[in-house]
């Protein structure tokens, strides 16, 4: 018998890698953080033993969600400026706000409610875009969790920078800080094109190309968004990125409610990734992301939450549900934007769109551990015919039981395992009194 760190058995693995498989009665095997091997159950137990040994005869296996986007302090924000169109939100509600109450302690605090939504929910790896970034990375660190951490750029003063260059090189010591830190990526993440201008967008990109990092960015996130910038400048904003060579296999195009099929042939023809994010497009009435034709066209396409003050919760089951059925309605089509297509948008997608497929976005041999349980038998889920479908369509986050990263359980049975549920309540509690006065 080979000894290894854990066997999960499970009713269902869902690999997403191979597309469209659901194997049944398998087994996963871990040891040292990674998944060595994925096999019948009655053949697993005749070979390996394991430390820890977990039979979940109710439950599908998947790979830890990925949510593409989102801003997580912004947590304790939720519902404090609700059913406000977009630039009144940030102008006259959720900026001042920011202004009046960011701190290392509120991004901490933020953080740490976010990261304990998001593992309850099936998360286990976020895109990050806010303010005092290495304060989210400490957090991510001390919690097990996995995250890729933006490095924020804006062309205006505040209290992380005074100004681009500064936001740059501030960005630049936090990426040399994380680039040995196993579970903390980094992406270039200038916040709009209508916030950050050529200078420091042609910089950012010349750093992306040498470091190989992603650049995320906000982009044609609503109609008058676009129609400003034709006012500015006399281009939309994908127009000007590209003729500033930042349309290219780096771009993690947030948004993107308002493309034109030769702005979809654009983003197909370089490579660039697209972050779909319906609920908070539909929260905000941005507009609607036209998934099923940028998939049609080779477009890989992630999915993110957005912040928790716009959708208003982490809940990457209920994007996975909006955005099949919104890219349906969408294209006119009840065949498009298939369970499968979401479920991967969720997992290998935004592992693409990061740069880190390598290592997770699948349940596959040799990459990280980052695993979550579902449990399927539940009135609400029953009966099953196809296990994907019902994950996507019926399940909710609260079926989620048990999440590991790197192999390490971050929760167990529906208990967090790294975070003081008691001390995070009473930290919100406080937030809310504050923020509300």
């Amino acid at each position: 018998m080979i000894a290894v760190d854990t066997l999960i058995h499970a009713r269902w693995i869902i690999p997403v890698e191979p597309e469209s498989v659901t194997l049944e009665h398998h087994t996963l095997v871990i040891d040292a953080g990674r998944i060595i091997e994925v096999l019948p159950t009655h053949l697993a137990q005749a070979k390996y033993q394991g430390a820890c040994t977990e039979a979940l005869d109710n439950h599908a296996l998947l790979p830890g969600l990925i949510n593409s986007h989102t801003h997580a302090a912004m947590a304790l924000m939720r519902g404090i400026a609700d059913d406000l169109p977009l630039m009144d939100w940030l102008n006259n509600h959720i900026w001042p706000l920011e202004q009046k109450w960011m701190s290392e302690a509120f991004v901490r605090d933020g953080t740490d409610l976010a990261i304990a939504e998001m593992i309850r929910g099936g998360t286990t790896c976020f895109n990050d875009m806010y303010f005092f970034p290495d304060i989210t990375a400490k957090q991510a660190i001390q919690h097990g969790m996995r995250a890729s951490i933006g490095l924020i750029v804006f062309d205006f003063p505040t209290i992380w920078a005074e100004h681009s260059d500064a936001y740059i090189e501030k960005g630049l010591a936090l990426y040399d800080r994380m680039r040995h830190q196993p579970l903390i990526s980094t992406t270039f993440a200038p916040h709009a094109p209508y916030t950050v201008s050529d200078g420091p967008l042609e910089k950012i990109r010349t750093l992306s190309d040498e470091l190989d990092r992603p650049i995320h960015i906000h982009v044609h996130e609503t109609l008058h968004e676009v129609e400003q910038a034709q006012q500015d400048n006399g281009k939309r904003p994908l127009q000007r990125l590209h003729e500033l060579g930042l349309v290219n296999p780096s771009l993690m195009a947030v948004h993107a409610t308002q493309l034109t099929d030769a702005e979809i042939a654009m983003l197909a023809e370089a490579g660039a990734h697209i972050v779909h994010c319906p609920e908070s497009n539909l929260k905000l009435a941005s507009g609607f992301c036209p998934v099923a034709r940028c998939i049609a066209a080779g477009i890989n396409v992630a999915l993110g939450t957005d912040g928790a003050a716009s959708n208003n919760d982490l809940d990457m089951f209920g994007e996975m549900r909006t955005a099949a059925l919104l890219g349906k309605a969408v294209a006119g089509d009840a065949s498009a934007v298939p369970a499968m297509t979401v479920l991967r948008m969720a997992t290998i997608n935004g592992a693409k769109a990061l740069g880190l497929e390598h290592e997770i976005g699948s349940l596959s041999v040799g990459k990280a551990a980052d695993v979550i349980a579902i449990d399927l038998n539940l009135l609400e889920t029953r009966p099953l015919y196809c296990p994907v479908s019902q994950i996507v369509y019926a399940a909710s986050r609260q079926q989620v039981t048990d999440v590991w990263v790197a192999g390490k359980r971050l929760l167990n049975q529906r208990q967090l395992t790294t975070i003081n549920l008691d001390e995070l309540t009473a930290k919100v509690a406080q937030w809310q009194q504050r923020l509300s006065g």
